[in-house]
């Protein structure tokens, strides 16, 4: 028997934990959550560390 393992990096579970708080907390649809989503992380990701 074999068992099918599917790789999620990192970035994929920090991309679907913001996605997820957008979808409860704004009336956005599901394809606008993932695109602001992957625009907070990369602005985020992009801010100096001294001023996070």
């Amino acid at each position: 028997m074999t068992t099918d393992i599917a790789f999620v990096s990192r970035y994929d579970l920090r991309i679907k934990l913001v996605q997820d708080v957008l979808k409860e907390n704004t009336d956005l649809s599901e394809t606008a959550c993932q695109a602001l989503a992957v625009r907070l992380l990369h602005t985020i990701d992009t801010v100096p560390e001294r001023m996070r």
